[in-house]
């Protein structure tokens, strides 16, 4: 994701400076203009904004905590835009340490998937400063296709765990109801085409179910994104006394296939259930 956004910015003339500790992963950026930085205090001293697309909450951390993160070298009056999906404390945290840098900081989660982050056609969350937002405008319309400021510090990551709430859950009811469709002796074809038209899909699922017809669980959003996406969310239900059943049961499926194939797509949990469904299919039938 970070990539993608990497090279709209640098496509609208930005100056882009980029780090990754793989570096093999910023190559093609550094062939299209962009400044290879040799390490985090290296990027953190020389840039007026920094954007971040990182794993987990301990990514984050690592990065912008310690003599070698970015808030030891970042100079007072820089802009972070810290772009991952984490825990609302650690955006908060974020926030404050921001403050005692004299470091400006946005927590802007993404939402919407690797294909959208190249079109330029994210939705992004962001939490923070109505100032500062308004100030990143720019850089948000080189990669949105429309933006939200929901409130203080955290807001834009507490609206990433909504949302992500409703495509997990939702793609965990999708992979039930296609099982008693095809057990119920519809065709499985078009039993995905039909309901890929029908008003109760989310346009997040409906690619979904073109990959699936061809047995494709191909990584777009990885099933352990989606995993450690789930267990954030219920962290943040038991903190604040949230009931949610229907998303502990997803969480359940999600981490039982998470077992099986570490490498596969969130919507594999349509094939898990066909399979506890007793709906089985040749390798053959697989398209890889």
């Amino acid at each position: 994701m970070g990539s993608r956004i990497a090279r709209r910015l640098l496509d609208r003339g930005y100056q882009l400076s980029v780090y990754d500790r793989d570096t093999t992963k910023v190559d093609g950026l550094a062939k299209q203009g962009a400044v290879v930085a040799a390490n985090i205090p290296e990027l953190a001293t020389t840039v007026d904004v920094i954007l971040s697309c990182l794993t987990n909450d301990a990514a984050v951390q690592s990065v912008y905590e310690g003599p070698e993160g970015v808030f030891a070298g970042a100079r007072p009056g820089t802009i972070v835009i810290e772009m991952s999906t984490i825990s609302r404390d650690s955006s908060r945290a974020l926030h404050r340490l921001g403050v005692r840098r004299g470091v400006e900081v946005l927590d802007v989660a993404i939402s919407g998937s690797t294909p959208a982050a190249e079109q330029g056609t994210l939705t992004l969350l962001a939490g923070g400063s109505e100032e500062l937002f308004r100030a990143a405008e720019p850089i948000f319309q080189a990669v949105a296709k429309q933006y939200f400021l929901l409130g203080g510090p955290g807001a834009g990551t507490t609206m990433k765990l909504v949302v992500n709430t409703l495509l997990g859950v939702g793609m965990q009811a999708i992979a039930e109801a296609v099982a008693l469709g095809e057990k119920s002796g519809l065709d499985r074809e078009r039993l995905l085409t039909v309901l890929a038209k029908t008003a109760v899909v989310a346009p997040a699922h409906v690619g979904k179910l073109a990959k699936a017809a061809n047995h494709d669980y191909s990584q777009q959003f990885p099933l352990r994104l989606m995993n450690k996406d789930f267990q954030l969310i219920l962290d943040a239900a038991a903190q604040d006394g949230v009931s949610m059943p229907a998303t502990e049961a997803a969480f359940y499926v999600n981490s039982d296939e998470l077992e099986r194939n570490a490498e596969a797509d969130f919507s594999a949990v349509l094939k898990r259930m066909e399979e506890v469904a007793g709906i089985n299919y040749s390798a053959a039938t697989v398209t890889s």
